[in-house]
């Protein structure tokens, strides 16, 4: 028999921990909701609510199932209302150490059959599995940004990583409405190994004053017919991410064109992070967003 999964504990309720319990719960999961803080859950709380309210106006759902879904969400305020979870999720920063802190707290709460996953975007996930008790048990479910509106999930196995746990997650992402991936245990998988460098490439454009936030913004959209431009992109991922995912490929792959751009450093540095501090490549203050180059 194949491993059943009812209720899925989320460890972080930003902008990926959120959407991944939206989109559990909204499938018909029981969620334990669970970060450092009852404020930050409630705020995750918020968003999701505010998200579900968004397709019931876009008739997608029905006022029912907000409610339903909302009520399938419990707040896990300790990692304690975690141990009944049949699959639990990682979704906190992109830290290496973050997430191997989270494991060594989570593994001995877990019941011995829980399948333990992390949302990471580039971190060998043989390594993470590595520092559980349950490495077999272990996979990487990596969802796109943002969650309920992006159909692609990873799915990434370590070198440990059994059979029934593999395929107990391609059912769950299935009853997700979402599309597998299957991608190679090397730095970055296969969306980040092709989008950061490009995004990389963008920053070193604008570094090197080939051209102005706008115009390789204008150029991408226009030119290649992205959806929005490299730049802008960044700003929506998080710049601190995307410096992370450019030191793993760097530092993982040893190859000098992954290089973070300088630029992309000075900007992480002075805290400028894109659209959840307000300024990154654009300055997002004002009614409208300012290129801030």
């Amino acid at each position: 028999m194949g491993i059943e999964i009812k209720k899925v504990g989320v460890i972080g309720s930003g902008q990926m921990g959120n959407g991944i319990a939206h989109v559990c719960a909204l499938s018909g999961y029981d969620v334990a909701l669970n970060d450092i803080s009852l404020d930050r859950i409630q705020s995750g709380l918020a968003t999701i609510n505010g998200n579900l309210t968004r397709q019931v106006n876009k008739n997608q759902i029905s006022e029912a199932e907000r409610v339903t879904t909302l009520a399938r969400i419990s707040a896990a305020e300790n990692l304690d209302a975690l141990a009944d979870c049949d699959l639990v999720i990682e979704a906190a920063t992109e830290n290496e150490q973050i997430k191997r802190k989270i494991f060594a707290q989570i593994c001995p709460l877990l019941k011995p059959s829980a399948l333990l996953a992390t949302n990471t975007s580039s971190i060998s996930i043989t390594r993470l599995a590595a520092s559980t008790d349950r490495p077999e048990k272990f996979v990487g479910v990596h969802f796109m940004n943002p969650v309920p509106l992006m159909q692609l999930v990873e799915l990434v196995r370590g070198i440990a990583t059994d059979d029934p746990t593999f395929d107990a997650c391609k059912a769950f992402v299935l009853r997700l409405g979402k599309v597998s991936t299957v991608a190679e245990d090397f730095p970055a998988f296969i969306v980040n190994r092709i989008l950061l460098p490009m995004i990389n490439e963008a920053i070193y454009t604008l570094y090197e004053g080939v051209g102005s936030v706008d115009a390789i913004d204008t150029a991408m959209r226009l030119g290649a017919n992205h959806p929005m431009g490299p730049l802008q992109l960044a700003d929506f991922i998080g710049l601190d991410t995307c410096l992370s995912i450019m030191q793993v490929l760097y530092e993982g792959l040893a190859d000098s064109k992954y290089r973070p751009c300088p630029l992309l450093v000075k900007y992480v540095e002075a805290g400028w992070l894109g659209r959840k501090t307000q300024r990154g490549f654009y300055d997002y203050r004002g009614e409208k967003p300012i290129p801030t180059r």
